[in-house]
């Protein structure tokens, strides 16, 4: 079962809300987001999410393996290798490794991560969350922004 909206933390006055961090994510964290899977592959999510992030004024880092320059934005191997701050990071990476990358988002000094749809890692939600980041799970933020209306 993944954490919703009805889902209340420990140490906290309340449920946390995804939707709420949805929209906090979206207008407040932040407009540095790494893509986390991200390459030059037009066939693969990420690089349209991507392209949906910058219409809507966000800069794109991509993070991946081969390091590729996307939508004129440099690339990089890993998240460690980001020479400036990480506001938000979007993870497009399979659930076995999602969790990882969110502890690597904490390692960073991230404000926020992203596991968009279909990644889910419970585990990896409260060690995320108990970092004082905000989470949230099997969404898309090309999906979310033109929501916020």
């Amino acid at each position: 079962m993944s954490v919703d909206t009805t889902t209340t933390e420990a140490g906290e006055p309340g449920a946390y809300s995804a939707a709420e961090a949805v929209r906090r994510i979206l207008t407040s964290t932040g407009d540095t987001w790494a893509v986390v899977g991200l390459s030059s592959n037009q066939a693969r999510a990420a690089y349209g999410v991507a392209a949906v992030l910058q219409r809507f004024g966000k800069r794109i880092v991509p993070v991946h393996p081969k390091a590729e320059t996307v939508h004129g934005e440099q690339g990089y191997a890993s998240l460690a290798d980001v020479p400036f701050p990480v506001d938000v990071v979007d993870v497009f990476v399979n659930g076995d490794q999602a969790g990882g990358i969110a502890d690597e988002a904490v390692a960073i000094g991230a404000k926020a991560v992203w596991f968009q749809l279909g990644v889910i890692d419970d585990d990896a939600f409260a060690r995320t969350r108990a970092a004082g980041l905000d989470m949230v799970m099997d969404r898309c933020p090309a999906i979310e922004i033109p929501r916020l209306g």
